[in-house]
């Protein structure tokens, strides 16, 4: 193979790479503007509602671990391969579903598909890199197509409910996922095996672990934490360690791996991940309930108005890699999570007001500081282990931030049910997310600078906050 075809297909991988990751991003948030029509069309209830967003973070936190132990093991363009089929073809059930329970389940599908994505992913779209800093570029372009994603799912779910319906928010997937499937099976490398064989017994208990304990959070208060299906889950997940302890035996593919387990700076960094996803997508859920059902807003114009929010998350995902270079990682993740915080406390004052201008300006900095967080906590767990581990720690990583976005709409649903209206349950919720940035501010700075890992290049690396950035050989 010639050098130009080779770096042709390098960056053909890199694309792909990156269309996964806006896909599964995008189906993070798509879907929140689906619920009002959902409501009236398959009469959905508050709870159905909650696990149209929450079945799919459900099983994609629950499939991450062995995930990532399965790339590690199988080679990521069989992951990959893999999980485009399962996340296309539960999409066109979705699409096709008469039913809320037909629906949820098809979510549950959808997010198994979505956990083999986004470890592979990120293996792939880093395997081209020729050093560190070419490898941490890499990371915030696989981030800014995650941003991306996010941006484009209030807008785009507003876009296609209002010229269509709710079924054409899961149709668009089958038009991107059939072309890339097509694609990645013709254009990527088959990657060697790994010499290290599954533990299937250690990814059931992985599974059975962090899918009881979600169920339980998501359901406990809707049932009742007493109730039969809340007791069945936490047992579940009571029993799960049981499993896991059988991944530390010798060749098998390690689900937690040990330097990951005693790095403090990625303990830290997992954390301070729950915690955004737990403030921000409890926020998409809240406001997008808040602006349809409380305010009356169209589906369309309410996608407009997360714009402020998602927009910026792109450019914030591109600047994170040259803020580091020139300030460290402590230091973005310290701004980020301030402006984070103190802009959730302006949203909750907007929140009370008549006017939805004040909300507009003061989702702006929202946006470019959660931009900031993602790649610098991306590109800080894969620097914990070395590269044949890397698909594990990106799924540990990832495992704690769709916990924490489970949990987050599983605790603001219920928050915005027992306030005196919409409105008044919304402030009640982003005061939470308030909160949640702001434990996550407390422990950047109870974590000593060292410990989150080495800023993405020297102190002299020069590299100017453009997609230009970008190395010649992705």
């Amino acid at each position: 193979m010639s050098g130009a075809t080779t770096l042709e297909h390098r960056r053909g991988v890199v694309v792909l790479a990156l269309i996964a990751a806006f896909m599964v991003f995008v189906d993070g948030t798509i879907v929140n503007l689906t619920l009002a029509q959902l409501t009236s069309h398959l009469h959905a209830s508050r709870s159905e509602l909650e696990w149209a967003v929450n079945a799919y973070t459900l099983s994609f936190a629950a499939v991450m671990l062995g995930a990532g132990a399965i790339t590690d093991t199988l080679g990521a363009k069989r992951v990959f391969v893999a999980g485009l089929v399962v996340f296309t073809l539960s999409s066109a059930v979705c699409a096709a579903a008469a039913s809320m329970l037909v629906l949820n389940l098809a979510r549950l599908a959808q997010g198994a598909g979505a956990a083999l994505l986004l470890p592979s992913a990120l293996v792939l779209a880093t395997a081209s890199a020729t050093g560190e800093h070419a490898r941490h570029r890499l990371v915030g372009w696989w981030a800014a197509a995650g941003g991306v994603g996010m941006a484009a799912g209030p807008l785009l779910g507003g876009a296609l409910v209002a010229l269509a319906d709710w079924r054409a928010v899961f149709a668009v997937n089958v038009v991107i996922g059939i072309p890339a499937i097509l694609w990645s099976i013709r254009s990527m490398p088959t990657a060697a095996r790994g010499s290290r064989r599954l533990d299937f017994v250690g990814m059931g208990g992985a599974t059975a672990l962090i899918g009881g304990l979600v169920f339980a959070l998501v359901q406990g208060p809707a049932q009742g934490w007493l109730s039969a299906p809340v007791i069945a889950a936490a047992s579940l997940a009571a029993i799960g360690p049981a499993g896991l302890v059988r991944t530390r035996r010798p060749g098998r593919a390690t689900l937690l791996p040990q330097g990951i387990l005693s790095d403090r700076g990625f303990v830290t960094t997992a954390a301070q991940g729950a915690l955004f996803n737990f403030a921000f997508y409890g926020l998409l859920f809240a406001m997008s309930l808040m602006l349809q059902q409380g305010r009356g807003l169209g589906a369309l114009v309410s996608g407009l108005l997360f714009l402020p929010l998602t927009g910026l998350i792109s450019l914030g995902s591109i600047c994170a890699a040259p803020l580091a270079r020139r300030i460290g990682r402590s230091a973005v993740l310290s701004i980020g999570q301030a402006v984070l915080t103190l802009t959730f406390l302006a949203v909750a004052w907007a929140g009370t007001l008549t006017a939805l201008w004040p909300l507009v300006l003061a989702l702006l900095p929202a946006g470019f500081s959660s931009g900031l967080l993602v790649p610098t906590m991306t590109s800080q767990s894969i620097d914990a282990v070395g590269p044949s581990l890397r698909g594990a720690a990106s799924a540990v990583f990832n495992t704690s931030r769709q916990i924490g976005a489970a949990v987050g709409v599983a605790a603001f649903g219920p928050l915005l049910g027992a306030a005196h209206d919409l409105e008044e349950g919304f402030v009640a919720c982003v005061i939470l997310g308030a909160a949640a940035t702001a434990v996550a501010l407390l422990l950047t700075a109870l974590t000593r600078p060292g410990s989150v890992g080495p800023p993405v290049g020297g102190p002299h690396a020069q590299a100017p906050c453009t997609p230009d950035s970008m190395p010649e050989r992705a």
